[in-house]
């Protein structure tokens, strides 16, 4: 029996499928994602002949899946986790984000999920940020953005002692251990891989611009094209899984562990901001004057308040805060200023109608979704409360800055976030109190790990 067509709640039209199934004839099977907490895409592989129903009436997915930790297990006290006899809730495709990954030979589709009536589920991280960007609507300003990546490319095999390794070079099959820090010709041995990232793109509304070979050996950084912060946010879930999924066809693995190495740069996910009117125009421009826009610099009064309580979304895994270990490009901070990339939030030195701050601290391991969240919905705050941010920070690398209210680790980081009224409100109650268990349990867990450094140091020496 088929079931009755009803409305999308998420916007989806049956035409973007049509169009899909036309252009890509001989695509057999499709990838739904659901992006969970952790990033983690959950869902399922369907075949063609099913792309069609979900714009029709939605694919059921428990809500359960909301409430594992990193590794799929369920964490039990989080209220998430399904009694009884359980059910589904109904999912729903992203309006514009069906694609194709030609290095797969399947399409892609991310989706979000419904209540039964239509309602976005209240845990979804994605409606989480949809609920503040309605916020902005609301107040009349359209959140505008990128996000930029950075991330390793390792072989998928440990040396001998046990160690993981930057990725030999896909056109020369050589290896350097070398930074070659914004080498071109680092690029070039590489380019077999990067082409095939940048040709999937075309096939995924995804715009990547600039690439860098970063500070580390191995590790490179691709920007976005600035756009509706929204969609920008999607952008990150389909740029990683995009390049993660070359890579493997090349024999290596995209590390997306903000500190695999512990002597080299971390990977950070910087998100740049900006709120613009109904027609487009930036209100974060400068004044007629030259000066910074007060809008802006309300904005940056507002996140500089929450910047503590939210660190546990900004870095949400132990191995996130060996980020922080140095302190060179990686900001542990709640400071600002212009064109210093030692503060928390830089405003970019290049003035005029382009003006926008740039937020630093996210660890490429971060939910894009819940760092625009909470990034937007402080920002908001600041507006209406009219918040100063305070003097610029003007200190240079290596100098002392100002001391500052953050957490100093994992464990500080989750009680902040527990304890933080900032929080409930802006990600709602069931999301703040499911994200804080799963994160307790996940600490829990970790706690009872013995590194191989544990026992190198103390294991027969003391």
């Amino acid at each position: 029996m088929s079931t009755p067509e009803t409305l999308s709640p998420s916007g989806s039209q049956i035409s973007e499928a049509e169009a899909f199934l036309a252009k890509y004839p001989d695509v057999e099977a499709i990838d739904i994602i659901l992006t969970d907490f952790h990033s983690i895409g959950r869902g399922k592989t369907i075949r063609r002949h099913e792309l069609a129903s979900i714009y029709k009436s939605g694919r059921g997915l428990p809500s359960s899946i909301f409430g594992q930790d990193v590794t799929g297990e369920d964490v039990d006290d989080c209220g998430l986790v399904q009694t009884g006899g359980g059910g589904d809730c109904r999912c729903w495709p992203v309006p514009g984000a069906l694609g194709y990954l030609p290095h797969t030979g399947r399409g892609q589709l991310l989706i979000s999920m419904y209540e039964e009536n239509g309602v976005p589920h209240d845990v979804d991280p994605r409606n989480v940020f949809v609920a503040q960007v309605d916020r902005a609507g609301e107040m009349g300003f359209t959140p505008m953005g990128a996000f930029e990546l950075e991330f390793y490319l390792v072989d998928p095999t440990p040396s001998p002692d046990g160690l993981y390794q930057p990725a030999s070079y896909a056109l020369t099959k050589r290896r350097s251990s070398l930074r070659n820090t914004m080498s071109v010709d680092e690029i070039d041995e590489m380019s077999p891989l990067f082409d095939a990232v940048y040709e999937g793109a075309k096939h995924l509304d995804l715009t990547l611009e600039t690439l860098i070979s970063e500070y580390g050996p191995g590790q490179y950084e691709m920007t976005i094209r600035y756009r509706n912060l929204l969609r920008a946010a999607d952008d990150v879930i389909i740029a990683k899984r995009l390049i993660r999924t070359v890579a493997r066809r090349f024999g290596q693995e995209a590390v997306f562990m903000p500190k695999p190495f512990g002597t080299e740069a971390g990977s950070g996910m910087h998100l740049h901001l900006s709120l613009a009117d109904e027609t487009g125009n930036n209100l974060f421009a400068d004044a007629a004057d030259g000066s910074l826009s007060p809008l802006m610099l309300n904005a940056i009064g507002g996140v500089r308040g929450t910047i503590g309580e939210t660190m546990l979304l900004l870095a949400p895994f132990m191995n996130s805060w060996r980020r922080f270990a140095s302190a060179m490009y990686s900001p542990a901070s709640d400071d600002w200023g212009v064109e210093n990339r030692t503060v928390a939030l830089r405003v970019p030195g290049t003035p005029g109608k382009t003006r926008h701050f740039e937020h630093r601290i996210a660890g490429v391991d971060a939910n894009p979704y819940l760092v625009a969240a909470v990034t937007l919905g402080a920002a908001l705050d600041g507006i209406e409360g009219n918040i100063d941010p305070g003097k610029p920070c003007i200190d240079e690398i290596g100098q002392t800055k100002a001391p500052n209210d953050l957490p100093r680790h994992w464990l500080e980081a989750i009680d902040r976030f527990a304890a933080s009224d900032f929080n409930t409100r802006t990600l709602g109650p069931r999301f703040h109190t499911a994200f804080t268990k799963i994160k307790q349990a996940e600490y829990e867990h970790m706690a009872l790990k013995v590194s191989a450094a544990e026992w190198e140091y103390y294991g027969f020496s003391i």
